[in-house]
Parts: C-alpha cells; structure tokens; sequence
C-alpha cells in the first residue's frame, strides 16, 4: 500500500495543476473535443460557450448557500462540543483516520454541504491532537467521505426523480425513493462503502521510520485559539443596538418562524428540493448559533472556503453548454450504450457517467445532461429506471473523489494544495469503483 500511494503522491506532485488551472484546460478540451468528434464549428463552440457561462448562476448560488450554511451548521457550539468530545476519544494516528473518514461519510451522507465541511473541521482536530497523523491524508480522507452524498439524503438525481412535476416525468414517472437510495441494495451500497473506505484509508498512513507531514505550529494554534466574539467585533453589547445585535430572542423568533414554514411546506406535500434545503439549514443554523452576530461571524468564516467555486463554477457552465450543444454527452453514452444489455446498462451508465462528470461535475447539471440519453436507453432494453438513474447517481459520486472542483472547500480550509492530497483521494477511487460496479452488477 505505501508503494501504490507513494507513486500516485509523486505522479499527482509532478503533473497535476491548480484546480483552475484544471478547469481552464478542460474547458479548452472540450472545445477540441466538440471541433473534431462532432464537427461543430469552432466560432459555434466559442459562442455556445459564452452563452452558457452565466447560465448557472442561480444554481452557483444555490451551491455557495449550501456550503456557507454547511460550514455554519459544523461550526455550532453544540457540533463543535461533539466534535471535541469524538476526537477527545482518539489518541492513534490510524485511529484519526478512520474517524475523520466515518464523520466525512455521516456527515456527507446526511448533507452533502454538511458534510463536505465537517469532515475537514474533524480532520484539522484530530491532526492538533493526536500525533503523528500525517496531515495530508487526513484531509485527504475526511474528503473521500464525500462519496456517500451519491447514496445519501441529498443525492440529486434520487431526490429530483423522486419529485412530481420534475423534468423527465413523462419519460419515467416519477420513482419514489424506495426504490433507489432506501432499497437494500443501495443501502448495503452505503453500509459497504462505510466500512471499507476507512479502512483503506488508514492502511494509506506512513510507517514508523516514513516520512510523516504533522499539520503546522501556525494552522495548529489557530485551530487552538479562540477568536474575539462577533459581539466585542460588532459592537457594545451594553447598548441597546449591541443588545439587538446579541439577542437570542430575535434568533428563536426567526429561527421558529422557519422551523414553522417548513413543517408547513410538507404538511401540504410540497417537495424536497435544493431551495428547501437550504432553508431549512439556514434557519437551523440560527437556532443554532443563539445570536444574530455570532451567526453572521461563522457566515464569514464560512464564504472563505467557498471562493474557487464562486470562480470556477461558470467555466463548468460553460463546458456543459459545449457538450449539450455540439451533442458530446450523447456520443460519449452511445459509446457504453451501445452495447448494453438490461443487465448491463447500468454498469455501462456507472462509468460513463464517471468521464462525464469530469465536464459536469454537478449531479443536477449532470443528470439534464446525461439523463435523456439513458431513459430512453433504459426504455429501449426494458432495464430498470431506478437502477439506470442510480447508476448516473453513483458514477458522479465515484468521479468527485478525483474531480478537483468540489475538493475546494478542503483545500480553503486547510491551507494544503490539491497536488498534496490527490494522490491519495486517487487510491479511494479505484476502491470505492469496485464497490460501486460490483453494486451496479448485483443489483437484484
């Protein structure tokens, strides 16, 4: 294992850029790539590129929302109090893995927002307390958690299926959730992925007598320190607007009012989507933190580790319109597709799936990109929809432990580069792949 991880660290070092350096090369491939497989001509490409660059905007807010309330939601008292009490518990560096890797999982599983931060806010807990943890690789794998979101509460292409009035309705139906991330077979995907992934994580770490990275004095004593209260940096918590600023009446006033409007919505069946669940965290988030300013603080701790998204995302915008318009997806489908079988198929949108998701590294974007094609492939071989649309599901959640984009809230929060850690994300990869193609295989 220390053999395989070391060439992947090296390889990674040697020849993986910047994750927007990343996306600026993509977006250029996939110009090349509409040009010369599907003939598209390139002041065509050029076009349909700038087109499509701000056509996700609502969307990347969407994505910041989540993430900043993520971090809001994993920085509260009452969750950082667990969180010590967990790594309090921990005293091997092997042993921080694995927990760093289950807290990622759980938390990803239950949120992908959630979870994409408090793994790492684990992780940079346990490598202040627990020596000899190398540092790399326990952000590595609190982020390889990350997987689960694709089996999780949260996973997109599940959650908008499952949605009266969504998008491809009169394609499938509509297919409730029992039928894909709560059947027996996706949740023993979940239980498998649970037990295995940090296991393999672990067997990752340095020997004794190997070189070992421990995190450093200046991150380690942040981690430590306290910082001044929002209400000592917004101002005399004596007067009467210091008292507002600080009042915990006017958060559960309007914590509750959200709390309310929620039950609501679902009393009168409305749908679980994006929007909803960012109104739900975000009111929890300020019941949660008591006051007003200590929520505002933790928002601006939180919009930190968010900045490459905010960046990057309209050049994945950009590609997803090239790809839709010059019909890239369809022949990068066709390619699987076309010789499936009913048994098959799903395997077949499992990796294809994984290459796409290089180009369209959400699940949302992905699916209106990818599904049409394997609808329509699962109705012509009379495969399962369920089982087809988890495939795409699986596939996204299997590539984002290699695709650099959504590592960017780990990276911001601590203070590593994307060369130190991809190495080891590399070696999750092929492990969780086994995990999801055998799943994709056996599927009753």
């Amino acid at each position: 294992m220390s053999k395989i991880t070391a060439f992947f660290t090296e390889l990674m070092r040697k020849y993986l850029p910047d994750p927007f350096v990343f996306a600026i090369l993509l977006t250029l491939l996939t110009m090349v790539l509409a040009f010369a497989v599907e003939s598209r001509p390139i002041n065509l490409v050029v076009q349909d590129w700038g087109k499509g660059f701000w056509s996700l905007l609502a969307f990347t807010t969407q994505m910041a929302v989540i993430l900043v309330m993520g971090y809001v939601l994993a920085a509260a008292p009452v969750v950082d109090r667990f969180l010590n009490r967990i790594a309090g518990m921990v005293h091997t560096p092997r042993g921080a893995i694995i927990m760093a890797t289950v807290v990622g999982c759980v938390g990803s599983y239950l949120n992908w927002g959630f979870g994409l931060v408090i793994g790492g806010i684990m992780a940079k807990k346990l490598a202040v307390r627990v020596k000899g943890v190398h540092y790399p690789l326990i952000i590595a794998s609190a982020y390889t958690g990350f997987t689960m979101y694709s089996l999780g509460l949260s996973a997109t292409i599940p959650v908008l299926i499952s949605t009266k009035g969504h998008s491809f309705e009169k394609q499938m139906g509509i297919i409730p959730l029992s039928e894909t991330i709560f059947s027996p077979h996706i949740l023993l995907t979940a239980l498998a992925v649970l037990i295995v992934l940090p296991l393999i994580n672990a067997a990752m770490h340095p020997k004794a007598g190997e070189k070992i990275t421990e995190i450093s004095p200046e991150l380690a004593s942040n981690e430590e320190a306290k910082g001044p209260s929002a209400a000592n940096l917004l101002g005399d918590e004596k007067t009467f607007a210091g008292r507002l600023n600080n009042s915990r009446i006017l958060s559960w006033l309007i914590g509750l009012t959200g709390m309310a409007f929620v039950v609501m919505h679902f009393m009168q069946n409305g749908s679980l989507d994006l929007n909803m669940i960012n109104f739900f965290i975000l009111f929890l988030g300020i019941l949660l933190l008591g006051t007003p300013m200590k929520y505002v603080e933790k928002v601006n701790e939180g919009v930190k580790t968010i900045g490459g998204i905010i960046l990057q995302f309209p050049f994945y915008a950009g590609i997803m319109a090239i790809m839709h318009a010059s019909g890239l997806v369809e022949s990068i489908a066709h390619v699987f597709v076309s010789f499936s079988t009913a048994y098959t198929l799903p395997l077949w949108g499992l990796v294809s799936s994984f290459f796409i998701n290089f180009f369209a590294p959400s699940g949302g974007g992905h699916w209106v990109l990818q599904g049409p094609f394997m609808i329509e492939a699962a109705k012509t071989l009379g495969a399962s929809q369920a089982h087809t649309a988890m495939s795409v599901m699986l596939g996204n959640g299997w590539n984002d432990l290699v695709q650099p984009f959504w590592i960017l809230p780990a990276l911001a929060l601590s203070k590593l580069k994307l060369k130190d850690i991809m190495g080891y994300t590399v070696v999750s990869m092929f492990v969780v792949g086994a995990i999801y193609i055998g799943s994709s295989l056996f599927w009753p």
